[in-house]
């Protein structure tokens, strides 16, 4: 599968197999989140792999019981490490990166057959408690991973035409 179809390909899976994740291919998921730029190379991220199932449910009630988090075999947190840098653009650099990374895990998921779906929906204060979080540390996102019980259709995407503008804002 190329990148192109990698993406075209992927969806939001809110509905997973009871099938475990192999290590194997959990692992070139953690490896495309590590390979992803970063802001300076910081590589401000931090990934959480949470494969015990109370854990996976008290995750899914600080993410606003959202139940189809605990039924993945497997939910990656991840988190944002150097949160005080901030780009000349205004923008922080930690959220920025560690969704380059996320994408980049979604992606290679993907290719390998499996499913995810971005979660920002979340308390962060619990699952910080959940997960034993430092204070300084901020959770960016929670991405629930497995082998899918759905195929859903793909959303509707708005014409390029709609979307882009050369030269100047239209």
């Amino acid at each position: 599968m190329d990148v192109i179809e990698a993406i075209r390909k992927r969806r939001s899976i809110r509905k997973y197999q009871e099938r475990p994740v192999e290590e194997e291919k959990l692992n070139r998921i953690l490896e495309a989140g590590r390979l992803a730029p970063s802001a300076k190379n910081l590589q401000d991220w931090k990934f959480v792999v949470v494969r015990d199932k109370e854990r996976r449910k008290r995750l899914a009630e600080a993410a606003k019981n959202q139940w189809f988090i605990a039924e993945a075999p497997v939910v990656i947190v991840a988190c944002g490490t150097e949160t005080k840098y901030v780009m000349t653009c205004g923008q922080h650099t930690y959220t920025i990166d560690v969704s380059i990374a996320v994408d980049h895990m979604t992606l290679e998921a993907t290719e390998l057959g499996l499913g995810t779906c971005w979660i920002g929906a979340f308390y962060e204060d619990r699952v910080k408690k959940i997960l034993d979080v430092p204070e300084n540390i901020r959770v960016v996102a929670l991405l629930p991973l497995g082998y899918p019980a759905e195929d859903p259709e793909p959303r509707p995407r708005k014409p390029v035409e709609e979307i882009v503008c050369y030269e100047r804002w239209c």
